[in-house]
């Protein structure tokens, strides 16, 4: 080894005070031979050593001292989770082309498994493909979806569907995060809950584990650590699926998310009073989850209100697709849509909110700006539900049928 060593060198000779990049620079000079250069975990100082900031910032001196206007790199190919620290001056090592979470662009493959690598697995192992997406799929990259490869591997070696993150991460570090006591934060955490997104700024996240001035820092943070998925379409995140609902929902029954738990458990019961038209049911079973999650959520305008109801239909997923928020619809848009997943014999929901108005002047509303007219060609039934809150904590809920032109609905069950 040290011969081949001695061959590579060329003969030059350095002592042990020697700058490293003084000894690569002469290396180069007097041989023509250049470096690659393999950094796995480049981000271990900004994860283990969280609160030394200098130290932190001596290590970005280092490798921008060592990559920047370096004749000698021929390839420099770093990995890890969080991208490169932002820190004033030192805002960038931008010697580098940068691959995230955020902005995967064409290595978006290189990612994690993609679906038609997990859908040829499943092939060969006889995996149920349609249970498998909904433990691990999720995560969007350039609109693709991704899977996380260590669980994926997990499911094909033990043939059992589960959570497999907890073999690598631990619940607490999530905990760490959602309960930070930014403004709006617990309530975008239980709106995901309830399958819904939540749109977020990721330009002004820091890249790091402790510098954190909003909601927004934390959440995009979540994303690279994987507990979150970023859609660049629409600038929101979302839970990317069950495997990690599971680990969000360790989190929340613990003291700090009083009710979250109970109101998520009360849903199948909220959703059967859906189906049967029992507006006083519906109203009932939400009143009593903004009674049990008062300390998490405000309830003081339509937004809140859509979380509350996001959160009452949590059960809806294993009848419905993810809700579709503020879908555009006939002359306006419809504040929350349920449509049926295929072959499901549910009606679909198209709701409306109202804040300190009425629930009739919710279905009216529907009705005016035409909000099923989008779906009228989807799906058969169709179910309207006006939902309203006012200053008085007082909750309403009035359900029709939408009966479509030539439709008979008379006595339609829903199983």
């Amino acid at each position: 080894m040290g011969e081949l060593v001695n061959d590579f060198l060329g003969g030059v000779g350095f002592d042990k005070e020697s700058r490293l990049k003084s000894v690569l620079d002469q290396i180069f000079v007097q041989t023509g031979r250049g470096f690659v250069f393999v950094i796995d975990e480049w981000d271990c100082v900004f994860r283990v050593a969280k609160k030394y900031r200098e130290v932190q910032k001596n290590y970005l001196d280092f490798l921008r001292g060592l990559f920047k206007g370096a004749d000698y790199v021929e390839l420099a190919y770093m990995t890890g989770i969080l991208p490169i620290k932002k820190y004033g001056e030192h805002s960038s090592i931008n010697v580098f082309d940068e691959y995230s979470m955020i902005d995967p662009a064409e290595l978006w493959e290189f990612f994690g498994f993609t679906e038609e690598e997990v859908c040829d697995l499943c092939g060969e192992r006889d995996i149920d493909f349609s249970e498998l997406q909904k433990w691990y799929d999720g995560y969007l990259l350039n609109g693709n979806h991704i899977y996380n490869p260590k669980s994926v591997v997990d499911v094909m070696r033990r043939r059992r569907f589960k959570s497999y993150w907890t073999g690598t991460e631990t619940y607490e570090a999530l905990k760490i995060y959602i309960d930070m006591d930014f403004d709006g934060l617990k309530e975008a955490v239980a709106m995901m809950l309830g399958n819904g997104r939540c749109k977020i700024n990721t330009r002004k996240f820091q890249n790091d584990m402790t510098t954190f001035a909003s909601r927004d820092d934390v959440l995009t943070l979540m994303v690279h650590l994987g507990y979150l998925t970023f859609d660049e379409t629409t600038n929101e995140v979302f839970i990317p699926n069950q495997e990690i609902a599971e680990e969000f929902l360790n989190v929340v029954d613990e003291p700090g998310w009083d009710g979250v738990i109970q109101a998520l458990r009360r849903s199948e019961e909220l959703l059967e009073s859906t189906w049967a038209l029992d507006g006083e049911g519906v109203a009932a079973g939400v009143a009593a989850i903004h009674s049990e999650t008062a300390s998490v959520l405000k309830y003081n305008d339509e937004n809140s209100l859509t979380c509350t109801i996001l959160m009452a239909y949590y059960s809806a997923k294993a009848y419905y697709l993810n809700p579709i928020m503020e879908m555009p619809s006939g002359k306006g848009y419809a504040d929350v849509v349920y449509l049926p997943k295929r072959n499901v014999n549910k009606p679909a929901l198209v709701v409306e909110l109202k804040w300190n108005k009425s629930a009739e002047g919710a279905i009216a509303q529907i009705k005016r700006k035409q909000y099923t007219a989008w779906i009228e060609g989807y799906t058969g039934d169709i179910l309207l539900v006006g939902i309203s809150y006012d200053k008085n904590k007082t909750h309403q809920c009035l359900i029709e049928k939408c009966v479509k032109s030539g439709a008979d609905l008379t006595g339609t069950e829903y199983q």
